[in-house]
């Protein structure tokens, strides 16, 4: 070869080496390297042939030859690592150059036929890594009808241990990412057994309503599916939507909210999908917006249904191509996000009579989720009326630790059209104006609630203290699994009947979390080591 071809070769060889140390992904090295050592050498076909280690085979993970058709064939072909030119190259870990391959007797003929071509020259050289030898390269069929040359076979060979190096670091790479992966999907999954566990945590619910909702949540955590949330206001929607993003993938990112019904039009579009500097008057710094602030994890759109229509169509674009535009610039960014949305509107109704975006709803509703107002769930007011009490006796400073029989039957029967919210703002109320007692009264519930009670008709539940009757039983509409709310009529202090109060009250919080002290700790919102120390006193362990 001339002084110049000299140069031209190692020219490409400083060429290659720099291209393939900048390659990680198997499916770019492969066919960069093999289609370059194809035009380097004028040869019709050139491949690399794998190690599998187990099966001791080789395998074609990527072909380039002339004709498309005997890439594809050889793609699945797999052969015993002991045979042929390219065996005996990974055997000796010496390069080989054969000039009349059909003539010799050591070549491997099973290639030959399911190409249906014949090798009539090649050169084969040995893979070795620092882990051993992984497999052979081979080019084959030199273009011009000649033979390969010498310098032919030491170019391939100069090539050999840069292409095996990348080959061992992609390989790596690749082991890396599939171990993420896996990881990501067990996080995931554990997570959504850890949320059904808890029950998602901050949400109570005994009944079949919330048993639906919560089996929905576990569907929902584990996809990236788009989520609506549909309820009456003060139904919980972004407890729910809250839990779902904890139980999901995406649990490490943020969880950012946006309230549409409360967000001026005006405002809307910046908050949302952010601002450069100078994109409007008081724009004096870049708004990256809450798409991109919640870059990974997840958006919950609160009273979507009043978003106005500019926004619909613009929501829809990050919906189905994943960018935004920001207010100032023409070029769209690129986000991730899930998104989640509730309505306390029928948007279904809304679209029909023109006031929602068809194509809008149909995205935002691929996944919906009904909660029930609390008039169909009375099964967990005294529950939900338990944990409020706690948190406004801490807010507080108050030893108020419930409300007596009386009060809580008003409570259960009332129809709380403001739901959950309603009754956490009703107990609120309820705790502050309390004065030195621990259990609340008919005379600490507003009167309007009182009067809309007794107005009612209603029949209020007989009794909520019968703690032996088996978990789920009812009576009046109300759990009579709950807690004993009422001394007994044996206690002769104070202290003796707070006492079996407690007891029976722990007793009935075990019994609906099965035994488990954890969740019965979380229901009563007490510790762990707090109902440990309570269980010993009362001799219930």
């Amino acid at each position: 070869m001339t002084t110049e071809g000299n140069g031209a070769r190692l020219r490409l060889l400083y060429d290659l080496g720099c291209a393939i140390t900048s390659r990680i992904e198997l499916d770019e090295l492969l066919p960069f390297v093999i289609g370059k050592c194809r035009e380097a050498l004028s040869a019709g076909g050139a491949a690399v042939l794998l190690l599998d280690r187990e099966t001791n085979e080789f395998y074609f993970p990527y072909v380039a030859e002339s004709d498309s058709e005997t890439a594809r064939r050889l793609s699945g072909h797999r052969f015993s690592a002991s045979l042929g030119f390219a065996g005996l190259a990974l055997r000796t870990g010496k390069s080989l150059k054969i000039d009349h391959v059909q003539n010799d007797p050591r070549h491997y003929t099973g290639t030959d036929k399911a190409t249906g071509l014949a090798t009539r020259n090649l050169i084969a050289v040995p893979l070795n890594s620092l882990q051993g030898p992984i497999g052979v390269i081979e080019v084959v069929n030199r273009l011009d009808g000649q033979a390969f040359s010498e310098d032919d076979v030491h170019f391939l060979e100069a090539l050999s241990g840069s292409i095996a190096i990348a080959l061992d670091n992609a390989r790596l790479y690749a082991e890396a990412r599939q171990a993420e992966a896996r990881l990501r999907t067990q996080v995931g999954a554990l997570r959504r057994d850890l949320a059904v566990q808890l029950h998602f945590e901050d949400m109570i619910g005994t009944g079949p309503a919330m048993a639906e909702v919560f089996r929905l949540m576990e569907t929902a955590a584990g996809s990236s599916i788009t989520v609506l949330i549909e309820g009456e206001t003060g139904t919980g929607k972004e407890l729910v939507a809250r839990g779902i993003h904890r139980a999901s993938a995406r649990a490490d990112g943020p969880f950012l909210a946006m309230n549409c019904a409360a967000m001026p039009e005006a405002l809307m579009e910046s908050e949302l999908f952010g601002h450069r500097r100078g994109a409007f008057t008081g724009a004096i710094r870049d708004q990256p917006g809450l798409f991109r602030a919640a870059s990974g994890g997840t958006v919950f759109l609160d009273e979507v249904g009043e978003m106005p229509p500019l926004m619909q169509a613009k929501l829809l674009r990050v919906l189905e191509q994943g960018e935004v535009v920001p207010l100032g610039e023409n070029s769209p960014t690129k986000v991730d996000v899930r998104i989640v949305s509730a309505t306390n509107r029928q948007l279904s109704a809304e679209v029909k009579e023109g006031k929602f975006r068809s194509d809008l709803f149909y995205r935002l509703a691929v996944f919906p989720i009904k909660l029930p107002p609390l008039r169909e769930r009375r099964e967990d007011i005294p529950a939900l009326v338990q944990r409020f009490v706690k948190r406004a006796a801490e807010r507080q400073d108050k030893t108020v630790t419930g409300f007596d029989e009386s009060a809580l039957r008003i409570l259960v029967t009332y129809d709380w059209p403001g739901n959950i919210r309603e009754l956490q703002n009703e107990v609120e109320r309820a705790v502050a104006i309390a004065r030195e007692t621990t259990l609340l009264g008919v005379q600490h519930i507003s009167s309007s609630i009182r009067e809309a009670v007794n107005s009612s008709g209603k029949t209020q539940p007989s009794r909520l203290s019968d703690s032996r009757a088996p978990v789920g039983d009812s009576y009046g509409g109300v759990s009579i699994a709950i807690s004993e709310l009422v001394p007994p009529k044996y206690a002769e202090t104070f202290r003796e009947a707070r006492a079996a109060f407690e007891a029976r009250f722990i007793a009935d919080s075990l019994t609906r979390c099965h035994g488990n002290v954890s969740r019965a700790a979380r229901l009563m919102g007490l510790s762990r080591v707090q109902l440990q120390r309570k269980l010993k006193e009362y001799g219930l362990r």
